[in-house]
């Protein structure tokens, strides 16, 4: 009898334990459902404009095209799958708050105070820093190589982008300036959670500037100016990181110094 009451007990902790799981897996989905109706909306939405999106994008390069040239499809489907694809990754760009707000509120009961404290300013930062970067790209970045590609070649050769392959071009540059402007935020963590210091870090300065180049090199075109137009924003904003890194240091230092104090 005693056997069989420790087996049932032992089923019921198997079931209690499996519940909690089962309740986190449901949510996790629901979560991840409402991430995805939101980029589907915003995606139909945005779709009737689709044609315009491309044109907005094509823009640093069409103004700097001769009078009366005009972008190509050299694939049947390009017309229609070149918008598609744009629309679609604008519509997930945009609902970036969306998903982080759904990723926020699956993790945050499982929080401290604390840490909910840090993580909302770092979640919005890393946000608008991504958007910022995609801006930079944009707006700085798009003219200035642009202007270097259609001035540096022959007199002879008329250039007619494939819409398909700048599009490809173009997101690969917002990718990659989106992603490193990042980098104060990794610094930041880094800094904040013991896995370095600020000293450290600024030791290892000629290594950064070193590695912010060659990280330049491999996701931007093979030229220097936009190998140098990725590689000095990012060295610049790795101070930044460091800049905060320091001051989030010195604050401790001085809570520490008057909790010795005060006891």
């Amino acid at each position: 009898m005693s056997g069989s009451s420790d087996k049932q007990k032992t089923g019921r902790q198997g079931v209690g334990a499996q519940a909690p799981l089962i309740e986190h897996l449901i949510e996790l989905r629901s979560r991840l459902m409402r991430a995805v109706i939101a980029i589907v909306v915003i995606f139909l939405a945005l779709y009737p404009f689709a044609n315009g999106i491309y044109s907005f994008v094509a823009e640093p390069l069409m103004a700097l095209l001769p009078e009366g040239s005009q972008m190509i499809a050299t694939e049947v489907a390009s017309p229609f799958l070149a918008p598609f694809k744009l629309t679609l990754v604008v519509a997930v760009f945009i609902a970036v708050p969306v998903v982080l707000h759904q990723a926020w509120a699956f993790v945050a009961p499982g929080l401290y105070d604390n840490e909910k404290t840090l993580a909302i300013p770092l979640l919005v930062s890393s946000v608008g820093l991504f958007y910022a970067g995609a801006a930079f790209a944009y707006y700085v970045v798009f003219p200035l190589l642009f202007s270097f590609f259609t001035q540096t070649g022959p007199d002879n050769i008329t250039v007619m982008t494939d819409i398909n392959q700048y599009l490809n071009f173009v997101l690969k540059l917002f990718f990659a300036f989106g992603v490193a402007f990042e980098i104060p935020i990794a610094t930041f963590l880094l800094i904040l959670s013991g896995a370095t210091t600020v000293a450290s870090l600024g030791s290892k300065r000629p290594y950064i500037l070193l590695g912010c180049f060659v990280v330049g090199m491999v996701l931007t075109p093979p030229d220097v100016v936009s190998q140098s137009l990725l590689a000095v924003p990012m060295y610049l904003l790795y101070e930044i990181g460091l800049l905060f890194g320091r001051l989030v240091g010195n604050r401790r230092a001085r809570e520490r110094a008057d909790d010795s104090s005060a006891g």
